[in-house]
């Protein structure tokens, strides 16, 4: 006999054993979805399915978000990836039921692995690569796999005299979102999300000491920064800034490989280098230098596009991205803006 359970993923040890197995990610553990609906006012639900002893077995986490973009189901907002903790599709119908009711359009990210895939309810409406480093080998043999530019890329930091400060703590989360704040403005024209964001995540993943911050120094002065955090064996590259006029020393290279040193002596077994959306090649071949696997997520709906969206509302917030984001608005206001307005982008 089986049943399914409602639960509360951020704070049900039910949700917390599931995510913990080999089916979960960082971005359906209980601190992720903590920090990210206590950041935006979500209320995000599970279904658990339990087996004949009591003990979860499968289940999926969403939020419903009603907003002036209109409402809609998503399993779950502000992730890479989040798909459901499910072997096969039968877990996966038990679990579904009433994520696909019909109330509300359902939107998930999920592996190209996931049976979720095979699912005809859905349909595919966005792709993009994901990455990772398997960290099992020696620390050598490691460094040697890489592509040969990397390697290169990592003399060229250390004759710069680049150094990487690896840190656990509250500071350096600050210091790394003004370089993420102004990366987001001047180089691709967009909101950075809230220094209030970023807050959350130390707050709930420093004691579990599953947060370090890297920043890449020159002269006293950082120039990139990286967040990395850990969920069970694996440590998630999830964001990561640089200032374009010192790209040349190649920080990102020196920070990303202080990472990957500390992950391995720490035990974990793998880096998960996260999305890359295809229409950004250079990103993906980045990350392909390192990787040692390379996957699909796949974006799949079911019931169309948010219930009430409006095209005026979508071109004033293009609009007014476009101004909070113009060089000759000061960043302070830009990061304001980005607070106020960046719930609006799940």
């Amino acid at each position: 006999m089986t049943a399914v359970r409602q639960v509360d993923p951020i704070s049900d040890p039910l949700w917390k054993e599931l995510a913990s197995t080999a089916g979960g990610s960082l971005f359906t553990s209980p601190p992720w979805i903590g920090a990210v609906s206590d950041t935006y006012g979500f209320a995000p639900t599970a279904r658990v399915l339990l087996d004949a002893g009591g003990r979860p077995s499968a289940g999926m986490a969403w939020t419903d978000v009603d907003d002036l973009r209109g409402r809609r189901r998503i399993a779950l907002p502000f992730c890479d990836r989040a798909e459901p903790i499910v072997a096969d599709l039968a877990s996966w119908q038990e679990v579904a039921t009433d994520a696909l009711a019909g109330d509300l359009p359902f939107t998930v990210r999920c592996l190209d692995t996931s049976p979720v895939v095979a699912d005809p309810r859905f349909t595919r409406t966005g792709e993009a690569a994901w990455h990772a480093t398997a960290l099992t080998r020696p620390l050598d043999d490691l460094h040697a796999a890489f592509r040969p530019q990397v390697r290169r890329n990592l003399a060229t930091a250390e004759r710069a005299g680049v150094t990487v400060v690896l840190s656990d703590e509250f500071e350096a989360v600050r210091t790394f979102h003004r370089l993420h704040v102004e990366l987001r403005k001047h180089k691709y024209r967009m909101l950075a999300q809230p220094r209030d964001f970023f807050d959350r995540i130390w707050k709930a993943f420093a004691p579990v000491d599953g947060v370090r911050t890297a920043l890449a120094v020159v002269d006293g002065r950082p120039i990139a920064g990286a967040l990395y955090l850990v969920w069970q064996d694996t440590v998630y590259y999830k964001f990561g800034a640089s200032r374009a006029q010192d790209l040349h020393l190649r920080p990102n290279d020196a920070t990303h490989w202080e990472a990957i040193r500390w992950a391995h002596g720490r035990g974990l077994r793998a880096m998960d280098w996260g999305l890359s959306d295809l229409d950004q090649p250079g990103l993906c071949r980045y990350k392909r230098k390192w990787a040692s696997v390379e996957g699909r997520i796949h974006t799949l709906n079911a019931g169309g596009p948010p219930v009430g969206r409006r095209p005026d509302v979508e071109q004033t917030l293009s609009t007014m991205t476009a101004l909070f984001t113009d060089p000759s608005v000061p960043d302070s206001v830009t990061e304001r803006a980005g607070a106020s307005l960046y719930r609006y982008f799940c």
